[in-house]
């Protein structure tokens, strides 16, 4: 199958990239394509927007996304909000400085990844996919890869599933291929595999 990835972020573009590998053949988004308002107010309405939008202007299917943090101790925060959270330079380093701010002195540091996937047909037709993936705000930042809230954030994984005997590391201390093997953004790619391998 042949995708247009909606999305402009070269960092997800390439994991999408990696993760996708002899599955599906995906496209970088044209840069004739305007800008695509994500104003939705949720995940799923946001990605919808996306992946509809690319799909309307090329003439083929596309796959949009969205995705955020979730901190419990922030009531969700900074959710949909994500991408500026920091201020509107959207700089990776101010969003992880805004939430470690605002973490100071608190206890409860159990957050979230969560993506959403749509991919939509120029008929309109569209499945979605969700990826989750629960962890810990750490107190600094720790670790040089990855991007986004990546050097904050600690996922809960099993023993075992890295090889690496040390589990307990950032994603940004992670290779792209640990990281693909764990993340929020791999296992709603999973689920939507899964439902276009139901299509078929």
């Amino acid at each position: 199958m042949e995708l247009i990835c909606a999305t402009t972020n070269r960092d997800k573009l390439a994991e999408f990239l990696a993760m996708l590998d002899g599955v599906a053949d995906l496209l970088a988004r044209p840069e004739s394509v305007g800008e695509i308002p994500e104003d939705a107010g949720t995940f799923v309405g946001n990605a919808r927007l996306k992946a509809h939008g690319i799909s309307q202007a090329i003439g083929k299917p596309a796959l949009g996304d969205d995705s955020g943090l979730e901190v419990a101790a922030l009531g969700g925060a900074p959710g949909v909000n994500s991408v500026d959270y920091g201020g509107p330079q959207r700089s990776y380093r101010d969003n992880c400085a805004r939430v470690l701010a605002e973490m100071n002195g608190k206890t409860d540091r159990r957050a979230r990844f969560r993506t959403v996937l749509v991919v939509a047909w120029p008929d309109g037709d569209e499945i979605v996919a969700e990826g989750v993936c629960e962890g810990l705000i750490t107190d600094r930042e720790i670790g040089e890869r990855g991007f986004g809230y990546d050097a904050i954030f600690v996922p809960d994984i099993a023993p075992g599933i890295l090889r690496n005997s040390t589990p307990q590391r950032t994603f940004a201390e992670m290779s792209m291929g640990e990281k693909n093997l764990v993340s929020h953004r791999s296992r709603a790619l999973e689920n939507l595999l899964q439902m276009l391998r139901e299509m078929i």
